[in-house]
């Protein structure tokens, strides 16, 4: 069992990489999204729409689909907290290996969200077998929509949201309260890492079935939205205001109904 090792120091935000460090792990960082980015452009199997006969290669299908598209949304607003544990974890004191437990804990994180994934699959199973959504994969029901986006808009100003999003916005914080040496802390941190940024977004990344999972230009709109909350000065308050536009917005679709 990984236990904690000795806390960073409160100076550790002040530890440099040295520019071929950031240079190549922002690369690294940007080829495995961009990467994603294409997968999901060139159709991602998306192009195989509703199937009525769902078997277990189709489902592995569309897992890889919902992980890959949330690799492809989620890792650039990570990108902070992952250099910040690149600069840690190359202090002395913390061991001298300067790749592996950065690529544990991306994976690590990722798997976090491949978790989600294997929900979303099961929630996508539900909602053809129910004609709620299209071929597109997008909801065909007004209610539905509207439902979505209340829950989205009201979990926005919920203390759980603001406890998960206070941790993916503050990288040296969760540094400094959750460190844990070697390489299975590494892994142990990008996984509760993940559980955070899952907490902080699962309700957004569900209006992916409002507007469309198959839409690419709904899925942009979807990062952008998660990048400003978690990386911009008054993200918090943009979060909140983001949750009242989206509940009078599924308000005002119910009332249609």
């Amino acid at each position: 069992m990984n236990q904690p090792g000795p806390e960073p120091s409160r100076d550790a935000g002040s530890v440099r990489m040295r520019t071929g460090e950031r240079i190549y792990l922002l690369s690294a960082i940007a080829l495995i999204s961009l990467l994603c980015w294409a997968y999901l452009l060139a159709g991602a199997g998306m192009q195989m729409g509703m199937r009525a006969d769902w078997d277990a290669a189709y489902a592995g299908l569309m897992f890889m689909m919902w992980w890959l598209m949330m690799v492809a949304m989620m890792l650039p607003s990570a990108a902070p907290m992952i250099m910040m544990f690149a600069k840690i974890s190359r202090r002395p004191e913390h061991g001298a290996l300067p790749a592996l437990p950065v690529v544990l804990f991306t994976l690590a994180y990722a798997v976090a969200w491949a978790v989600f994934s294997v929900v979303a699959v099961a929630l996508q199973w539900g909602l053809e077998a129910s004609g709620l959504i299209s071929p597109m994969l997008k909801s065909t029901s007004g209610v539905l929509s509207g439902a979505i986006l209340v829950a989205a808009g009201l979990y926005q100003l919920t203390p759980l949201k603001h406890m998960c999003l206070r941790h993916c916005r503050s990288p040296l914080q969760f540094v400094l309260g959750r460190w844990r040496n070697g390489l299975g802390g590494a892994w142990r941190m990008g996984l509760e890492h993940g559980a955070y940024c899952v907490g902080c977004c699962w309700f957004l990344m569900a209006l992916l079935f409002v507007g469309g999972v198959m839409n690419i230009y709904w899925i942009a709109g979807l990062t952008l939205l998660v990048l400003v909350e978690k990386t911009i000065p008054v993200g918090r308050w943009f979060g909140q205001a983001l949750g009242l536009g989206l509940t009078a917005w599924g308000v005002w679709l119910l009332a249609g109904f």
